[in-house]
């Protein structure tokens, strides 16, 4: 295969797997505190974190492009910062991977730090454990699965993700075209061989993460 054609897989995948860590970071603590911390304004912000679920990635696309473009503020500081803008470049596709992929690792954390019995937790800590040795020993292993199935299904959406990346990074071959704007490009050049290569390479990476996944949930609930 010609180099062009392994291009989309290779940032497809580089961009899916660095998405999957931020969200993988930022998912588990904000589950963490979902799951564990009432306090005022959390329905607020827990609304927020969800949104991408429900917005058209179009709309995602655009408020990405408004919140880092060149008129607005947290925009013009980043070109004085780097000395370019962060549009139509591979880290303005990794961003939109990461806002679209946040709500599934988020909802998935969050499930996993309700499901464990606090008992455990209550029980190493009158054993003198410390609220950070609860954490790493006791709750983060309880929630392992739950994080796990949360990384799998965020990577999977983010390997998925077309409109809101089109949109705020564009599909400039090389830089910033992933596989599913790849899949677009060939089936409007009417070249359905390629196109037919990347659907399939596409069915077959998500059939494999959603049978991980679905191994990971079944752990979880027998905890």
């Amino acid at each position: 295969m010609h180099l062009a054609f392994w291009q989309p897989i290779y940032l497809s995948l580089t961009i899916s797997l660095t998405a999957a860590i931020v969200v993988g970071v930022f998912g588990t603590i904000t589950g963490f505190i979902g799951g564990r911390k009432s306090f005022k304004g959390k329905l607020m912000l827990e609304t927020v974190a969800l949104l991408p679920i429900v917005l058209p990635p179009s709309v995602v696309g655009f408020l990405l492009i408004k919140l880092f473009g060149h008129t607005s503020f947290f925009g013009r500081f980043i070109e004085w910062l780097f000395g370019e803008s962060i549009l139509f470049t591979w880290w303005a596709a990794t961003i939109a991977a990461s806002v679209v992929a946040f709500p599934l690792m988020y909802q998935m954390a969050k499930t996993g730090f309700v499901q464990i019995d606090k008992e455990i937790e209550g029980a190493a800590a009158v054993d003198g454990a410390s609220k950070a040795m609860v954490f790493m020993y006791i709750t983060l292993p309880l929630a392992k699965p739950a994080i796990l199935t949360g990384l799998l299904l965020s990577f999977a959406r983010a390997f998925g993700e077309f409109g809101a990346t089109l949109m705020f990074a564009g599909n400039i071959p090389g830089k910033t075209q992933t596989i599913p704007t790849a899949i677009y490009v060939a089936m409007e050049a009417g070249d359905m061989f390629i196109a037919w290569l990347y659907v399939v390479m596409c069915v077959v990476v998500s059939v494999l993460i959603l049978l991980l996944s679905t191994m990971f949930q079944r752990k979880m609930l027998k905890l």
